[in-house]
């Protein structure tokens, strides 16, 4: 059955859009990503902060957007905890971008694309971020597949496509790990 998401509010669908358009502009940078991601308030969505996913630019496999985003807005506040924040994501967290959400005491997560949207193009960990909230002693709302095909849409640019065949974790013909039967 295919999960509909329902936005609180207009302003959810338009944090995502300012986000997907945010993170397309990496498409005209070496190193082109999809994966963007968004803290704001939760009360006023001010945007507190925002960053994209950085591992091929700094080496370092940890560098996903949301774990980039949560690090640099904890950094603004001068503190660790994101209690009153909502992480937007374009795509559906990984285990360890939810688990740090978590950690940083994150009121919301909102995703567009899924971990399945995105393993079409590169190896992913197949456990959804609500199973990872699921399995832990903190909660936090997760809500997806907001503008999803807008969301999946950085995944199929044809700069996005291209830089693929580069990553070390690009999906390849051959590749078999991580599917499920």
């Amino acid at each position: 059955m295919e999960k509909v998401f329902k936005p609180k509010s207009d302003r959810d669908e338009a944090i995502m859009a300012e986000l997907v358009q945010f993170t397309a502009r990496s498409f005209g940078t070496p190193c082109p990503v999809p994966f963007g991601a968004a803290i704001v308030d939760s009360r006023s969505g001010g945007l507190l902060y925002r960053a994209r996913n950085s591992v091929m630019r700094e080496n370092d496999p940890s560098s996903h957007a949301e774990l980039r985003t949560v690090r640099l807005a904890a950094k603004k506040l001068g503190k660790p905890s994101l209690a009153g924040y909502t992480l937007y994501s374009t795509c559906e967290p990984c285990p360890m971008c939810m688990a740090n959400a978590l950690w940083a005491g994150l009121d919301r997560v909102v995703y567009g694309a899924t971990i399945e949207d995105a393993n079409r193009h590169c190896n992913q960990i197949h456990i959804p971020a609500e199973e990872v909230v699921r399995r832990s002693d903190m909660s936090c709302v997760v809500e997806g597949e907001l503008l999803r095909d807008l969301c999946y849409g950085l995944f199929t640019d044809p700069r996005m496509l291209k830089a693929f065949a580069g990553w070390s974790t690009r999906k390849t013909n051959n590749d078999t790990r991580g599917k499920h039967d």
